[in-house]
């Protein structure tokens, strides 16, 4: 049995089929997640013969550390080999759902930890690959290649915080891809835990998580969703809900299904166009979910009184970035309720656009504030190492052909 991905119950039903007391589970729950103790036989607070017996029938795999690439500005881009021994992975379609073998090199999936003065973000993926094919966005190029387990999502936060102890940024080199899946497998990580470690947002810094790394959150409901309860849970990882966000191109069932969940990330909407035309061909999910559709999502989905839904909207240079199309978006926030509208500057890449000017980015914040629309630009962290929005996909691009983008029609 895997460990790492499993909740609170799940673990104390396993205890309970091993014929140990219930509150066994509780105990290896807090060890993974309030304590970052990653290896079976230093769990000291299990009785020996129960690490004994662990030790031959759990597994305990964090994601292995390929590689590492430091910004300047501090932030930190990890790419991920996923599996114990980053075994063969499968090519996969949401249309048929089938999947065959691959040749091609195991999957892996990238994050990005980003430190500031009094908090430590970190952007994390969903998926290995992605279906939803935006065109401004690297990650699209790879397709889906598969969902990432409730385990792999909760994995990847676990791994940048452990490195990342405290939030406080560690005099380091870049480090190269090392031979071997054993040697990867705990690059930079510190077996073992001491007994008072704080859960995380004890330890001086607000961590904030943010779900916009590789994929579509909501084509992986379940697995997000289970990772997630982990991530919110106070005797998990504990973070609140207020410092996470999970970022959507619009799948509305699944919208509509998150607004059901007791306890939920906050809501961030992949908006990038002013109009339907637009949008279905930046984003050929809006055929399948056209504006009227989503909006009406947003509109009936909840939100506290401190808490908003975020409008992110890439601006294209000549593309996207008009007078016109921020009067437009303007309309469109128009009776939402709380919303706001990030703005973020196309990051350059390999795709064929091109950055917006400064006076158009000016200009379009103008127009939205002038609406009576909260609207901040945002420019992205970690551009020098391709670790900014729509940048992910280059670690996985540089070592294996360019995969079929999968449509969703």
């Amino acid at each position: 049995m895997e460990l790492l991905g499993k909740s609170r119950e799940e673990l104390r039903a396993w205890m309970t089929e091993l014929g140990e007391p219930a509150y066994r589970g509780d105990q290896i729950y807090r060890a993974l997640y309030q304590e970052q103790n990653f290896e079976i036989a230093k769990m000291t607070v299990l009785p020996a013969e129960l690490r004994e017996k662990l030790a031959s029938e759990a597994t305990l795999t964090l994601p292995a550390v390929r590689q590492r690439y430091f910004s300047k500005d501090g932030s930190v881009r990890y790419l991920f080999g996923l599996g114990k021994k980053e075994g063969n992975y499968t090519e996969s379609t949401e249309d048929t759902g089938t999947a065959e073998k691959s040749k091609k090199k195991p999957a892996s999936v990238e994050a990005v930890w980003m430190p500031s003065e009094n908090r430590q973000t970190i952007c994390i993926s969903t998926q290995a690959g992605c279906a939803v094919d935006c065109q401004f966005c690297m990650t699209a190029q790879l397709g889906l290649i598969r969902n990432l387990t409730a385990g792999e999502i909760v994995g990847q936060i676990l791994v940048a915080l452990r490195e990342n102890e405290n939030g406080e940024e560690k005099e380091r080199k870049n480090t190269e891809s090392t031979e071997g899946a054993e040697k990867r497998e705990d690059a930079g990580l510190k077996p073992g835990a001491t007994k008072d470690r704080k859960p995380f947002e004890a330890q001086g810094k607000q961590t904030n998580v943010v779900l916009m790394g590789q994929g579509e959150p909501l084509l992986n409901y379940e697995n997000v969703m289970a990772a997630m309860r982990i991530v919110l849970d106070p005797k998990g990882v504990g973070l609140a809900p207020k410092h996470v966000t999970l970022s959507t191109s619009g799948i509305v069932p699944g919208i509509e299904k998150l607004a059901k969940e007791p306890v939920r990330p906050k809501l961030a909407i992949s908006l990038n166009a002013s109009n339907d035309e637009q949008r279905d061909l930046l984003m050929p999910i809006n055929k399948k979910y056209p504006l009227k559709t989503l909006l009406g999502a947003c509109k009936n989905f909840p939100t506290g009184s401190r808490e908003y839904i975020t409008f992110e909207y890439v601006l294209l240079g000549g593309v996207n970035d008009t007078a016109e199309d921020a009067r437009r978006v303007a309309r469109l926030m128009n009776g939402l309720g709380r919303v706001k509208v990030n703005l973020i500057p196309w990051n350059p890449g390999a795709l064929p656009y091109k950055e917006p000017t400064e006076e158009a980015i000016a200009e379009f914040h103008r127009i939205l504030l002038e609406k009576d629309v909260p609207a901040f630009t945002r420019y992205s962290r970690g551009r020098d190492v391709m670790a900014a929005c729509g940048q992910l996909a280059l670690g996985e691009m540089k070592s294996s052909p360019q995969s079929s983008v999968i449509s969703i029609q």
